[in-house]
């Protein structure tokens, strides 16, 4: 399936238009600032209902206007959300979509973006919003149970507040075991998955990695906060240590507290987090870039050895700071796709990656055109 037309209304800086993509691979050619990432952007957020650049729904808006729109037709549907006083509003083909999940079954997008090394550098809680995607793209139930597992324990974490501001008028202890099982029976589940998931997907990413830097052995390793397997150990684990919550006023440990790290050469089983850690924290800028591409390439590969579907890749200047040899072997390890939307600036050597089943439009100032304002010279690839 592609998306064969994009339609915005005050998204960004993009011009209120209809543009139609109907090609395998669509670039998108201009100078920094025109509007090529907002393009990327308004796909996305048919697929997501959210924005892959981490901002709230009212920072979309044009300068000056409070509501805005985007629209794909993909496969003779089409998915519509909007924003409008302050809510938001999915629909495919008119009927109202309810749930994220009955989006990404439509149209499954994958970005490659800047923001991507924040799953190599960033956070604890970044890696994880990237795995728990990996598993959401091809895993209805996963989903369900990470949000069934959020309300869980924003519920214990309320008890916990009050309870420390002295705000209960009984005993808490009581409605935290209530609350324990319901969130070791949801913790329990996510953690099963994600181990498995994880050593599936390291085998995945650890051949690309090599494949591309020609470094060897680099794999994903999970580092969850329960060691425990089962959920009367995990009941039991929350009681000794909820001593030690109460005192916090917040759950100081479960998958919300997971962590993932980049190990190599054997630290996969490491005892401590600093161990398995050694090799993104040693790594060269360039090194944790092309981590951060080749784990979006691993999820896309993924997604489809579990759906039988290709994903619609998104690649915003991927390419950039790459030399010519790792230009060439990225793209030869790029997974199967549908679709697929380059971003480039006019410099760069987008000529040669061109075919039958390409089309280019050059972005200024928020407009797609088909022809560039002013004709950028041929680069030499080095």
């Amino acid at each position: 399936m592609i998306i064969s037309s994009v339609r915005t209304a005050a998204f960004r800086n993009l011009a209120d238009a209809v543009v139609s993509t109907n090609a395998r691979n669509v670039f998108l050619v201009g100078k920094n600032g025109q509007g090529k990432t907002n393009f990327l952007e308004a796909l996305y957020f048919c697929a997501y209902a959210s924005s892959f650049r981490g901002v709230h729904d009212c920072e979309i808006a044009q300068n000056g206007k409070k509501d805005f729109s985007a629209a794909i037709t993909a496969g003779g549907s089409e998915v519509l959300i909007k924003y409008e006083k302050g809510k938001k509003y999915a629909a495919v083909d008119g009927k109202a979509m309810e749930n994220r999940r009955e989006l990404l079954s439509v149209v499954p997008c994958i970005v490659f973006c800047h923001e991507d090394l924040e799953f190599v550098s960033g956070s604890p809680e970044r890696q994880r919003w990237f795995f728990d995607q990996v598993l959401s793209l091809y895993d209805p139930v996963y989903l369900d149970d990470l949000h069934r597992y959020r309300r869980v324990v924003k519920s214990r974490n309320s008890v916990l507040r009050d309870a420390l501001l002295r705000r209960l008028d009984s005993d808490p202890e009581p409605l935290l075991d209530a609350i324990d099982q319901q969130c070791a029976l949801y913790g329990i589940r996510l953690m099963e998955k994600r181990e498995q998931a994880v050593a599936l997907f390291s085998e995945i990413f650890m051949s690309l990695y090599e494949l591309v830097s020609g470094i060897a052995g680099v794999q994903v390793q999970y580092m969850p906060s329960w060691k425990e397997s089962s959920e009367a150990e995990t009941v039991s684990l929350l009681r000794k240590r909820r001593n030690g919550d109460l005192a916090a006023g917040v759950s100081l440990s479960g998958p919300h507290r997971d962590r993932y790290f980049f190990a190599i050469d054997g630290a996969a089983k490491a005892d401590s987090a600093k161990a398995a850690a050694d090799f993104a924290a040693s790594a060269s800028t360039g090194q944790r870039r092309l981590l951060a591409l080749l784990l979006r390439v691993a999820q896309a590969r993924r997604f489809s050895d579990m759906t039988g579907r290709n994903p619609i890749l998104l690649l915003d200047d991927v390419l950039l700071e790459m030399d010519g040899e790792k230009r060439r072997r990225f793209l030869s390890a790029l997974p199967g796709y549908d679709q697929a939307f380059f971003t480039f600036l006019p410099e760069e050597p987008f000529q040669h990656y061109q075919g039958s089943d390409t089309v280019v439009y050059y972005v200024q100032d928020g407009r797609i055109e088909e022809s560039p304002v002013t004709a950028a010279p041929m680069a030499v690839e080095q």
